[in-house]
């Protein structure tokens, strides 16, 4: 069976991910399209959010994302568990995010990089293994840490409301909101 690899973009990114729907069909692979269906005016996190929720469950292995930027896709992306995106403009900087890193997601800036462009930073980062070894130390430290770093910056934020005797900003005692 061949993989299936989700795709995604915004309208920024849409004639970008038609035309490499049909690089990855060529190469093989089959093509999981999660959106959009036009180039119409889209928000980015409506698109990346359902692939990342696939990476990150393990149902894909890996997703492409495109938008203009490609920054708003690696933000949406990389807020979920297990989920590595990394915007790509070059195929070395494809390469080296999966050597080091272990990308899972590409991220492609569709306003910043030719059709040609972006299927060499795609075959770069289709071809390119993960080098494990000391980048796989790395890599839990991302994993280990952005858990604990997510459950302290959710006591701090100012939604959170705090009981009396939580300690505030400059560590004076905040009140109970109501």
């Amino acid at each position: 069976m061949r993989e299936s690899i989700p795709i995604a973009s915004d309208h920024a990114g849409y004639e970008l991910k038609e035309k490499l729907k049909a690089a990855l069909e060529r190469r093989g692979y089959a093509v999981d399209d999660l959106g959009p269906a036009s180039d119409a005016s889209t928000d980015y996190a409506d698109f990346a959010h359902p692939l990342a929720d696939r990476v990150s469950s393990g149902e894909a292995a890996r997703g492409i994302l495109m938008c203009g930027t490609g920054l708003g896709m690696s933000y949406a992306a990389n807020r979920h568990p297990h989920v590595r995106a990394a915007v790509a403009w070059a195929p070395e900087i494809a390469e080296l995010s999966r050597r080091h890193n272990d990308a899972n997601v590409l991220v492609l800036p569709a306003r910043f990089v030719s059709e040609a462009d972006a299927e060499a930073i795609l075959d770069a980062w289709l071809a390119t293994p993960f080098d494990g070894g000391r980048h796989e130390r790395r890599i839990e430290k991302i994993e280990t840490t952005a858990g604990a770093r997510a459950e302290e910056a959710g006591r701090h934020h100012p939604d959170h409301h705090a009981g009396k005797d939580d300690a505030g900003p400059g560590g004076h005692a905040r009140e109970e909101l109501e």
